[in-house]
């Protein structure tokens, strides 16, 4: 892909800035994300009493937070249309040495840590919670159509749900926080672009 040119390069050098996410990816990206948080926001009304108490209606609170669990996979199923997205798919699934001195660079706290387009961590944590967000669906389907199931199973399902539930809620809040830590990459999935700097700093191995 050849990077656009940048109006405010000196002619001659490379462009300042090189994009990292098509429309339809960084669409994708912030409609999981709304619908994700519209499933935390409402476990949170739903699990903690005082805002339950503070909410009230709890019917329309389980409905939301229903349908909002029923649509998360939409916006990516929705995606795949996208051959970037598509590609950007597979990078995310396939793990090389790279990706292992990433970890360990991490675990040794060593400043050079070798990534492509995407580094270990952030393969990780998609694995993670596109598995996660199945297993609540699942999970879900079964407390929500108790006609279908034994009671041991449903019993059995509504632990996993909301235990899990809980450590979605951790580690989105890791992931928020890695977020905040780096306006760079923020700013790559709300304008589809990055500077060259960091990337060559924080993705070298990456060829866009």
């Amino acid at each position: 892909m050849t990077p656009p040119t940048d109006t405010a390069a000196p002619p001659g050098t490379r462009a300042a800035r090189v994009p990292r996410f098509t429309p339809a990816e960084r669409w994708t990206h912030r409609m999981t994300a709304l619908l994700m948080g519209v499933c935390v926001a409402t476990a949170a009304c739903l699990y903690i009493p005082q805002l339950a108490v503070l909410v009230g209606r709890r019917d329309l609170i389980v409905r939301i937070h229903e349908c909002a669990g029923l649509a998360l996979p939409v916006p990516v199923l929705l995606g795949l249309a996208s051959r970037a997205l598509r590609a950007d798919l597979g990078r995310l699934n396939r793990f090389g040495p790279h990706d292992r001195a990433w970890l360990q660079a991490v675990l040794r706290r060593t400043p050079h840590r070798p990534a492509a387009k995407f580094n270990a961590g952030q393969k990780l944590y998609s694995a993670w919670i596109a598995g996660a967000t199945l297993v609540m669906l699942g999970t879900g389907l079964m407390m929500w159509f108790t006609h279908l199931t034994p009671l041991m199973w449903r019993t059995s399902a509504t632990f996993v749900h909301d235990w899990l539930a809980l450590t979605i809620g951790i580690v989105l809040a890791g992931h928020i926080g890695m977020a905040l830590a780096d306006p760079e990459a923020r700013q790559g999935l709300r304008t589809g672009t990055v500077s060259r700097t960091w990337a060559e700093r924080e993705h070298p191995l990456w060829r866009p």
